[in-house]
């Protein structure tokens, strides 16, 4: 198969939340997991992989479209094969965060514990193919970063711990420089072109509609201060990746930012939305409120997910994360050509 810019591509490792987690968390005592129906029923064989969506996430169609593989698995998998680990994986976990709290509210893996997984990969690999292969691949791999979202709307708009010590900007300060430190941490692992993708508008997230509308039946409008807050942080995050390409341009790095923030706005506020016939709830459910074990088997589900942003009152569908990565597929081609 011809490969877009007849790129040499190796692999692709992933790190982050629940919207990059091909089902690690099947492999770890938690209760968010998707590794049941209705997640996965437009996913081939309407398999339930621990995906927290309908179908494939936007890895897939990452590695897919770049032409190293079909989906994109997860590390904890304990059958995959050599070939497998060698064109990538993915480290996320549903329900991380930057914030150590995060994920020990929700006992998931940490992103200091995903890099302590990757560093582990590298061993594996490296024992079964040598050390110069290994790092060829480290090298010649493009690397995704998507994690935060949790941080504000699990973690610090939920719980009242971290809003005693910290006011939202000195928060989004605590969340950045976790940021910056992890995209430190992959280049000096041998990381050389890196995405790190922003926050979602999190006012439109049907949850967060439910929980802070005046009326969440009838009120369905996104909350714009939460939005704010992952709009500036997105400003922050922007400037940073900028002048991190600055200054290691010069060492054959490429690093970018993927705005997930604006084509969601546009798909819920704007222009976008006569794509779908719901923009304000999920598929899953009643589309306030369930997501990982409130929507299951059990639970009602719309007929057509694709007219839908969301799948749960969380995650987007399968259409929201194609147009996600149509959106930002010149980010992905500046990333993947030499």
């Amino acid at each position: 198969m011809q490969r877009p810019f007849n790129n040499k591509v190796s692999a692709s490792f992933v790190f982050g939340d629940s919207t990059v987690d091909p089902g690690n968390n099947n492999y770890v005592k938690t209760f968010f997991r998707s590794n049941f129906p209705p997640y996965g029923k437009d996913f081939k064989d309407q398999t339930p992989t621990g995906r927290f969506t309908n179908g494939k996430l936007s890895t897939d169609l990452i590695v897919s479209y770049i032409g190293i593989k079909e989906y994109l698995p997860p590390y904890l998998d304990p059958n995959l094969s050599i070939e497998e680990l060698m064109t990538g994986v993915s480290f996320a976990s549903a329900g991380s965060g930057f914030d150590p709290l995060t994920p020990q509210i929700s006992s998931v893996v940490s992103i200091p514990k995903q890099l302590e997984y990757f560093k582990e990969y590298k061993t594996r690999l490296q024992s079964a193919i040598g050390k110069k292969r290994m790092e060829d691949i480290i090298n010649k791999a493009v690397f995704l970063v998507s994690a935060g979202t949790n941080d504000f709307v699990v973690n610090y708009f939920t719980l009242p711990i971290r809003r005693k010590n910290y006011t939202v900007s000195t928060y989004q300060q605590f969340i950045f420089q976790s940021v910056k430190q992890l995209l430190q941490d992959l280049w000096d692992e041998g990381a050389r072109r890196i995405a790190v993708t922003g926050l979602p508008p999190m006012g439109c997230l049907p949850v967060v509609i439910t929980l802070n509308s005046e009326n969440a039946i009838l009120e369905r409008g996104c909350i714009e201060k939460y939005s704010l807050v992952g709009m500036e942080f997105n400003q922050m995050l922007q400037n940073e990746v900028n002048s991190m390409r600055g200054r290691l341009a010069h060492l054959g790095t490429k690093i970018d930012y993927i705005d997930i923030f604006t084509p969601l706005v546009d798909m819920i506020q704007g222009l976008g939305k006569h794509d779908f016939d719901e923009v304000s709830h999920g598929c899953c459910g009643s589309g306030y409120l369930e997501a990982g074990f409130l929507c299951n088997p059990g639970s009602y589900v719309c007929v057509d997910a694709s007219k839908y942003v969301f799948f749960d009152s969380i995650h987007p569908t399968e259409k929201t994360y194609t147009k996600l990565f149509i959106v930002n597929r010149s980010v992905v081609d500046s990333m993947i050509q030499d």
